[in-house]
């Protein structure tokens, strides 16, 4: 699935700072938490939960965030709908990692298990 340029654009400019908070509220409507949110963000970047809280209160656009991220291995076994596109399926390496990170997140909000959600 090819994005177009403009989306491109402005997801890459998007500030991790302003997706994080929005990202732990709704974790948290369906009574997970911030820890199991970063958790998930870890597995998913490498990152740990400084670096994690840094990206979350600088200016850290998309793209950086996912540039200086080290992509779990197991990342090729997240698959699913995101917005009504297959993860897989996604062409653009920055798109695709984002829309790992909503699967990811989506699967915690609805209460999957951990050890499912890290592809464990």
């Amino acid at each position: 699935m090819k994005t177009d340029e403009k989306t491109l654009k402005r997801v890459s400019a998007m500030k991790f700072s302003s997706v994080y908070p929005l990202l732990v509220n709704k974790v948290e409507r369906k009574g997970r938490t911030r820890e199991e949110l970063d958790q998930v963000i870890s597995w998913l970047t490498g990152f740990d939960e400084h670096q994690i809280q840094f990206h979350a209160t600088s200016g850290t656009t998309y793209e950086e965030f996912f540039a200086g991220a080290r992509l779990n291995p197991n990342t090729s076994l997240i698959k699913g709908v995101v917005c009504g596109v297959r993860v897989e399926e996604i062409e653009d390496p920055l798109m695709q990692k984002v829309r790992y990170l909503d699967k990811l997140v989506d699967e915690l909000a609805r209460g999957k298990a951990m050890e499912k959600i890290l592809r464990s």
